[in-house]
């Protein structure tokens, strides 16, 4: 095996004040991967070093995911994270969807469960919360968390449950990465996990984030992800090409410094987000949903 193919590993972060729950800190992604070429494309990266793979219900490639995890016989050594769909929230619901969801993928303990939405509008996410908890309990999964969650979902679920999610999935990258969300999280002890986390092209081509690439040798998307992962965040890169692959999991060999770390913090626009707004979004994720929206 020469240089470029070598097996490269993601640094781990251990979550809420269980020791013994270690997760990977970068994943990898299969959002808006079509589904034939789901497998072939987790098969690459759990071959380059991955260990921690994102998906979802609404995704509609749990299946392809599962077999990528039979295939390489790498199920019981891979952090794998689902989430409960919107049109499947409620208490006996979201158990239901759970059951096909980790018979999908094949795997008997699922590493974290999220509740992909709160959807306020329709208001069922704190009984979801505590299916989520009861599945925790029973050890069906190791972590429970919550996605695009803002400070007022977390305070209300915490309020309802008495129990505090463990991560907090977001949308988070240079030019939106949700200062107020961050501050909450870290403030109770919540781990964020950014999706989107290099943005549109904007992101990397800004001063900063070219220049720190400049100084350290590396990509744009590199520096991105570092910036990331040095703040504390776990970071789910998507890509369908193996040699991008491995440059996304190979962030390790170098340091922003403070000042970098900082300027690419002043990028952050309140108007720089590319997905949607969690305090109005309503869409059911079901599969006709997802099909006319073009997400799968």
């Amino acid at each position: 095996m020469n240089n470029q193919e070598r097996t490269v590993r993601s640094p781990e972060l251990t979550l809420g004040d269980d020791a013994r729950t270690v997760i990977p800190q970068i994943g990898f992604g299969v959002f808006q991967i079509p589904p034939e070429d789901t497998q072939r494309a987790v098969e690459e990266a759990l071959e380059i070093g991955y260990r921690h793979i994102d998906t979802a219900a609404a995704y509609y490639n749990e299946e392809q995911v599962g077999a990528a995890l039979k295939a390489t016989g790498m199920a019981d050594q891979v952090f794998v994270t689902g989430k409960v769909r919107n049109c499947d929230q409620g208490y006996a619901a979201t158990q239901v969807a759970f059951e096909e969801s980790r018979r999908k993928l094949g795997v008997d303990v699922m590493g974290m469960y999220l509740i992909h939405w709160p959807v306020p509008a329709v208001d069922l996410y704190r009984e979801t919360w505590r299916a989520l908890l009861k599945l925790r309990d029973e050890g069906a999964i190791r972590v429970a968390g919550v996605s695009n969650f803002l400070p007022e979902h977390l305070e209300a679920v915490i309020a309802d449950s008495g129990q505090t999610p463990t991560v907090n999935q977001i949308e988070a990258h240079p030019r939106y990465h949700q200062p107020d969300s961050l501050a909450y999280c870290a403030a109770h002890g919540i781990t964020v996990e950014a999706y989107s986390p290099l943005g549109h092209g904007s992101d990397m081509d800004s001063e900063p984030v070219v220049a720190a690439a400049a100084a350290h040798g590396v990509t744009p998307a590199q520096v991105v992800l570092r910036w990331h992962t040095q703040e504390g965040r776990i970071v789910i890169p998507k890509s369908k090409h193996a040699e991008r692959m491995r440059a996304n999991l190979d962030v390790s060999g170098f340091s922003l410094t403070e000042a970098e770390l900082a300027a690419i913090d002043a990028l952050h626009d309140p108007s720089g987000r590319v997905s949607a707004d969690p305090a109005v979004y309503v869409q059911s994720q079901s599969w006709a949903d997802q099909r006319a929206r073009g997400n799968i």
